[in-house]
């Protein structure tokens, strides 16, 4: 079992920034690709970033592509997510989640392993 616990949600002002965290114990694997989602109230978890483990394939949603940047930090088994210039229509809750496949998915159902989750709220 993997264990993922985020932090470094809160609330920010439009055009403002916040850095994520995921960090990951348990039966870790460097072959493990992570990803982060989000769901807004009303709304289905979507697919926000993923990132493989040697850090040379990635995937960004169209909606966050030149604001949000994913990196990870294998010696601490760590994984982030660098939120930049901030709307409303980003606020929800994000998740971080890690599959044993070394490859990136957007399908939530590929991935094996969930956090909590993180509150991130953007005000206008």
């Amino acid at each position: 079992q993997v264990q993922l616990v985020e932090s470094g949600g809160g609330l920010v002002q439009a055009g403002g920034s916040l850095r994520l965290s995921c960090a990951a114990s348990g039966r870790t694997s460097n072959t493990y690709a992570m990803a982060w989602f989000r769901q807004a109230p009303g709304k289905e978890r979507e697919f926000v970033a993923a990132l493989n483990w040697g850090g040379d394939n990635y995937d960004y949603a169209d909606s966050v592509k030149g604001r949000f940047t994913i990196s990870r930090n294998n010696a601490k088994n760590t994984v982030y997510l660098q939120m930049n210039s901030l709307n409303p229509e980003d606020t929800a809750i994000y998740f971080c989640a890690a599959t044993q496949s070394p490859y990136v998915y957007r399908t939530a159902g590929l991935y094996h392993y969930w956090g909590q989750g993180t509150q991130v709220t953007v005000s206008s």
